[in-house]
Order: C-alpha cells, then structure tokens, then sequence
C-alpha cells in the first residue's frame, strides 16, 4: 500500500501541472467569478473531462496478481485488471467551481473513457465521475457564497469521492472475492492523494483569485492614471481630436483589439483590428450601442451576431460600449473591442467601469469650468463696458463749454467720446479685439482727459507703427490709464505725467502704464492684482478685473507686474503673444 501512495503521489505531481496551466487561462479565471452560461458550462465541461480523461491516461493498472502496471493507460485493459486513476479529482474541481451542469458534463465524458478502457471496475469508474461531478455542484451551491473554499473544507470534501469509489466497487461486483482485498489495498491510497489534490488545486484557485484582485485594484489605477491623461484631449474643442486623442490613448495604454469613438451618431475615431471597413463618418449600427446611448449605461455584447459588425471578415466578436455622460446627455461612447468573448473578464469590466466614470467627471468639470469662466468673462465686459456717469457728464460739460470758446477743439473731442461710447456698447459681444482698436479706445480717452486737465496733466502715447495681427482682451488699456488719473495722480496738482508705452520685444508684445503720482501703498502692492480691494480707493477693482481677463484668455504668461519706480510714480506692465511671430518661429 505503501508502494501505492507513493505512485499516485507521483502522477498527482503532474496533474498538478496541468491543472497550474489551465488556471492560466482566461477561460478558467471567468469561472473564479462564477459567470455561468449554457455555452461555456459545454465548452468547460469538455475541458475538465479532458482533464479527467488525462488522469485517466497517467493512472496505474492492478493486475490479478497484485503486479502494479506504471504504462499510460492508453487502450483496453483485460477483465481481470483494475484501473485506478486520479480523475475524480477533475471532477470535484469543476463541480465546486462550474457547479452541477459543468461537474455533471465533465463526469459524463470522464466516465464513458473508463468505460472504454474497461477492466474489473469499469461499471463502478464510468458511475462514479458524473455521480461525483453532480454532487459536487450540488456542495458548491452550498458554499456559493464563498469565492474560495478553504482547504479545510476541501480536505473534508476530498475524503468522499474515493470513499464512494469503494463502495461502488464492493456493491457491484459482490461476486468477486478478492475485491475487498482490491478496496483495502486501494482505498487509503486513493483518499489521501485525492484529499491533498483537491487541497492544493483549491490554494491555486486561492492564489488566483489574489492575482485577479491585484489586478482589479491596478486596473483602477491604471483608470485614474488614463483619465488624467486624458485630460489635455479632452479639452480640445473639435469633436474630432478629442475621439482621436482618447482612441490612441487608450490602445496604447490598454491590450485591446481594437478602440472605437463615437458620438451618439457615428463613428468619430477606430484604431485597431477593423481599420480596413470601420471608418470615420459610419453610422453606428450595433444595437447595444445604441442602447447604451439611450440608457446611459454600459452594454456588453459577447457574438458577432449581437450586430456588433456587418462585416462578413470582421475578427472582432465582443465588444464592451461605455457612455460618456455630459451634463446628463452622452457625449462619447468608447467601445472597447475584443476578439473572443472570454477575453472580458471582470477586470476588463471594472476598467471599462471606471473609465467611463472617470472621464464623464473630467468632462462635467471641464464644462463647469468652462461655463463658470464665460460667466466670469461676461461679467467683467459688463462691467468694463458701463461708462461712468460722473465722466460722461463732465466730458458734456466740457464739450458744451468748447463749443463757445474753440468749436473746432469741441467737434474733435465729440468725435473722440463717440468712438469710446461705441467701443464700449461693442465691448459685450467680444473676448478679444485688434490691438489697433483697442488703442483708439485709449486715445479717445487721452484726448477727453488731456483737454479736461488741459495745462495739468500731459499723456504721450508710443507705439509701434504696426499692430496687425494682434489681439487684447477689450478695455484693458483703458482702465490702467483711468486708473493712474484718478488714483495715481490725484494729490498731483501740477506736472502729472502718464506715458503709455507699447513696445515688441522677444516675439511678445509688452505694455507699460507709468505715472509721476504717489504709488500704490507698500501693504496692497503685492495683491493689487490678484484680488478686488473694494476697500481701498486705489483702483483694486479696475486693475484686478483686466489682469483676470489677461490670465484668462491669453494664458498666465499675460499676468500684470505692478510695481512703484524709484523717483515717484509707479508702473503696470503686462506682455501679450504676437501670433506672427510665434508661428515664424515654429
């Protein structure tokens, strides 16, 4: 008996082999998450009766005589000889893990083999594998709401089968003498090597399932990783290179067969298998997508013929469809295509889930973003485009005063107020404008203020003499000139002095407003520009609202420097892109 276990032991070792390979298929890890189906319980109970019957191959052979054959049992054995094999084991295994319909099927196939084999115990070996494989399932039912059985568990379950086996053998062949001897020779051999089996196939399930949620919780990280990847693609404005970022990104990033795009009509973007017949501009035809569309939820297709394709040659069967949710609308649908069904498996799943989720947020965020800032923006150009009363009034009075004494100067300066009232009513409808224009709004402004401190106050304008091609946000010169007159300069009785300068230098176009009046205060220069100092009267508002629009619409490189020149006075400068010159240098 001795001489026995140690055999079985030997063979159990390549067994164990096997079973190590086929753990490793994506086949076998859908049954660690007990996703049963009709058509795959057929496919693995085929499987695991292979299995069975390759047990049966790597068995031994007891001969009347007690000689023990170690030959594979590949053909028919005498009558007088009894086969004893390991394929009980491949039949718990898939009953505990595919359930009755699976450990039933493999039994059937593995029995049928040892009844073709034949030999003294061939009617007890052909029962044995299905009546095994049914109670099997029938105990993982039991347990079913455990991933994993423990091997105590399995030990315990492991002790019936070759027990069963037994007495089998001693109720059907009553009439034989020595089989009691047969069952005391083959028993104890048979329950330990089947018990420690079944132990060390359930710790490899164990491991297996360790794996798979390791690679659950990086494919979450690997989600985050590609959402924040993602964002420089999605915020581009044009449908199209947002579906081709996306599309590259995520087969670069994720082992796919093919990457799809769509918008709730057609195809945007396909990288992968299908390039030759999925192209841009096709309608989507496949039902799930649409439904997915209309759900708002992710569908899952595992045939060819779910319509996934019309094309006859298409190698893509599966395919996973996850919406893209903005604003509770489906901006996107990625399709994730597989060539075979079993190569979604719960990690591609939980990916997909937290794909989808990821990039709906980063939208919805961009869009609040978006909106909040044309918010913003439309805001400040209301604001910078109400003329102030008092200058109105006094720039009239003013007018009204020049008609009597200088007409000329007086048509001038009506001239000069209409054109700064009506860039002021355009001021709404605009993000940005040409430099030219927005430097006829200051000096329609200069000229009004200029005659109004006339012998008080001198203003010299320098630009450059070309200024095509240019863009500002509107009003923003404007405001920093107003600024220096009533703030800068106020306690300024006589000399006050404000040069605009406007000057290229190194591809950008910079802009200074200096004045001879008294600075800005040491204990509000550092924010001036950053927050509204509605306290102060030291034009906070004016000066934060430009330097907001600034940032922006022509990037951070457009922040305001504000600082206070050594001899009196100080000086706002901000520099802006010349789009010229930029692609020049490109």
């Amino acid at each position: 008996m001795e001489n026995l276990t140690i055999i079985l032991f030997e063979r159990l070792g390549l067994l164990l082999i096997i079973a190590f390979v086929m753990t490793r298929t994506p086949g076998f890890q859908s049954l660690m998450y007990r996703n049963y189906s009709m058509k795959m319980s057929l496919v693995h109970a085929g499987v695991f009766g292979l299995f069975g019957m390759a047990s049966t191959v790597t068995g031994i052979v007891i001969h009347e005589d007690g000689f023990i054959s170690h030959n594979l049992v590949i053909f028919p054995v005498e009558d007088q000889h009894l086969i004893v094999s390991m394929s009980l084991v491949a039949i718990v295994i898939a009953g505990l893990l595919g359930g009755p319909i699976l450990g039933f099927g493999a039994g059937v196939i593995t029995g049928i083999h040892l009844l073709f084999l034949g030999g003294v115990g061939g009617l007890a070996n052909g029962l044995v594998n299905p009546i095994t494989g049914l109670l099997a399932g029938l105990t993982a039912r039991f347990f079913s709401n455990e991933r994993v059985i423990s091997p105590l568990k399995a030990l315990f379950i492991g002790v019936f089968p070759p027990v069963l086996h037994m007495q089998l053998l001693l109720i059907i062949y009553t009439d034989r003498i020595d089989m009691i001897a047969l069952v005391n020779t083959i028993g104890l051999p048979l329950v330990l090597s089947n018990s420690a089996a079944i132990v060390i196939f359930t710790a490899m399930i164990g491991i297996v399932l360790r794996e798979q949620e390791n690679e659950a919780a990086l494919a979450s990280k690997q989600a985050l990783t590609i959402a924040k990847e993602a964002l420089p693609f999605l915020k581009k404005d044009s449908p199209f290179d947002v579906a081709n970022g996306l599309a590259n990104l995520l087969y670069n990033r994720l082992r796919l067969a093919a990457v799809s795009i769509t918008d709730q009509k057609e195809v945007l973007a396909h990288i992968g298998l299908g390039e030759d017949h999925h192209h841009f501009g096709d309608p989507i035809t496949a039902i799930p997508a649409q439904k997915a569309i209309t759900l708002k939820k992710i569908q899952v297709i595992h045939a060819k013929s779910d319509s996934l394709c019309t094309h006859k040659k298409c190698s893509l069967e599966a395919a996973i469809f996850i919406p893209i949710i903005e604003d509770d609308q489906v901006t996107y649908l990625i399709t994730f295509h597989f060539r075979k069904a079993v190569h979604i498996s719960p990690v591609e799943m939980m990916m997909a889930q937290g794909l989808g989720q990821f990039i709906s947020d980063q939208l919805n965020m961009l869009g609040a973003e978006k909106l909040k800032a044309h918010i913003r923006d439309a805001e400040l150009r209301n604001l910078q485009a109400q003329i102030n009363p008092h200058f109105l009034f006094n720039t009239l009075q003013l007018i009204a005063g020049l008609f009597r004494e200088n007409p000329g100067n007086a048509r001038h300066l009506t001239l000069q107020l209409a054109s700064y009232m009506r860039f002021n009513l355009r001021l709404v409808s605009k993000s940005l404008v040409e430099l030219e224009k927005e430097c006829e709004h200051a000096k329609a402004y200069t000229s009004i203020i200029q005659e109004r401190f006339k012998g008080r106050l001198q203003i010299n304008f320098i630009e450059p003499t070309d200024l095509s091609n240019i863009y500002i946000p509107p009003s923003t010169i404007q405001p920093l000139i107003e600024n220096s007159v009533q703030h800068g300069l106020k306690n300024v009785t006589d000399g006050a002095k404000i040069e605009i300068i406007i000057e290229k230098e190194n591809g950008r176009l910079a802009v200074f407003v200096r004045d001879n009046g008294s600075g800005f205060p040491k204990h509000i220069l550092p924010i001036v520009s950053l927050q509204p100092l509605v306290d102060h009267n030291n034009g906070g508002i004016g000066i934060y609202n430009v330097n907001q629009r600034l940032v922006h619409l022509l990037g951070e490189s457009a922040r305001m420097h504000i600082r206070n020149l050594s001899d009196g006075g100080s000086e706002v400068k901000f520099s802006i892109p010349i789009p010229n010159q930029l692609e020049e240098r490109k």
